[in-house]
């Protein structure tokens, strides 16, 4: 019903269970379904837009769910490791109404803080985004509220039936290493407008040689007052999920500046309006 998506993530914690009774006794609503065979019930909640939120912890029923539900496979060949580490964040389209709902949702029920909202320029309008994370940085969620259908994140929602995750953001230590193994492994990332880089060397003060090699690989740069962020971006994929892959150097935010270039490079990649689904 929702096509391209990602409908559940799971968060590791000290007390899967016990994390959950405590999120219901806040207003949450469990989520269960029958296991089948071999396969291990996951404590879990609803969450934004129906998707759900499943908690796993070390005891010895769900540690062993990787062994239980996975099948290793032996690969004496295959694709060229891209180098990516981990999730950097998991971003969630919504309705703007619903977002300080959904704020007070994730700051009551995980031990997470807010961070100041940020205005997204879209072409089609303004996109109001908010970011919950813990204290390690090992969990960030960027909630973005979209107020008309005709915005990126807006298209996400309608077209898929409702709020969701929208797109995952894995971390690397080196991005051109990860954009090189990538393309190698037919990857096509996101085609940014040189006119972008032009900007970029200005704007910043970089070295020629580091403005073509972030050109010749379609990746975006911005810098804070802690670091520089490297962004290297997918293609949309159904009605407007796709990846991101980013490296940080002590930075600290989204990369908000560079949302307008991005957003109108994805936006070629939907489906026309008037034309049918396949």
């Amino acid at each position: 019903m929702h096509g391209a998506s990602a409908y559940a993530m799971g968060l590791m914690v000290d007390d899967a269970n016990a994390a959950v009774e405590r999120a219901v006794a806040l207003g949450a609503e469990r989520f269960e379904q029958p296991a089948g065979p071999g396969e291990t019930q996951m404590p879990a909640i609803r969450g934004v837009g129906g998707g759900v939120i499943y908690f796993l912890d070390a005891s010895a029923v769900l540690a062993s769910i990787w062994d239980a539900e996975f099948v290793p496979v032996e690969m004496t060949s295959g694709p060229a490791d891209a180098g990516l580490q981990s999730i950097d964040h998991v971003a969630q389209s919504m309705r703007y109404e619903e977002l300080l709902t959904w704020l007070l949702f994730y700051t009551a029920i995980l031990d997470t803080r807010k961070t100041p909202m940020v205005d997204i320029i879209d072409p089609s309008g303004v996109i109001r985004s908010q970011v919950v994370e813990n204290a390690k940085g090992s969990l960030r969620i960027t909630m973005n509220g979209a107020e008309n259908r005709n915005t990126l994140a807006g298209h996400f929602i309608a077209e898929t039936f409702g709020s969701g995750i929208q797109h995952l953001a894995f971390a690397t230590d080196d991005i051109f290493a990860t954009a090189k193994a990538l393309a190698e492994n037919g990857f096509v990332p996101l085609s940014i407008s040189p006119n972008y880089y032009d900007d970029l060397e200005a704007r910043f003060g970089l070295e020629p040689e580091l403005t073509e090699r972030l050109k010749a690989h379609n990746i975006l740069y911005d810098r804070d007052e802690h670091g520089d962020y490297f962004q290297l971006y997918s293609p949309t994929y159904g009605e407007g999920f796709f990846f991101e892959i980013v490296e940080r150097r002590g930075y600290r935010g989204y990369g908000a500046a560079n949302a307008i270039f991005r957003i109108a490079a994805l936006r070629k990649h939907l489906r026309p309006a008037g034309m049918p689904r396949t």
